[in-house]
């Protein structure tokens, strides 16, 4: 496809969640705010790409970082309005996915 058809606003979309581990970090959050750790945990990520993927998903306003005046203190993550938008796109995902992939194969095979 030539690149000047390519709507800029969509190219950009694509860029933020075509970055590895960020789909899966925002599925995660879908069910609620969540502790650092039950994320790193959960998806299996080391916590210095958890770390920046949550940067970079807070500097797009996808995430929210809330930080607990607690000892110690707690932070916890939640989607923002805008990252609960793509609740719908992740769940076709999802769907697909159960359709058309096998998970007894390597998914580098495919």
């Amino acid at each position: 496809m030539n690149k000047s058809l390519i709507c800029p606003r969509f190219e950009k979309a694509m860029g933020i969640l075509s970055q590895r581990w960020t789909g899966l970090i925002i599925y995660q959050l879908l069910s609620g705010p969540q502790r650092f750790s039950t994320i790193e945990t959960s998806i299996g990520i080391t916590g210095r790409v958890l770390s920046d993927r949550l940067k970079d998903l807070e500097n797009q306003g996808i995430v929210n970082r809330e930080v607990y005046a607690e000892t110690p203190v707690r932070i916890e993550y939640s989607l923002t309005d805008k990252g609960f938008s793509l609740e719908p796109l992740l769940r076709e995902i999802e769907k697909w996915s159960q359709d058309w992939i096998n998970v007894e194969k390597n998914l580098s095979d495919e």
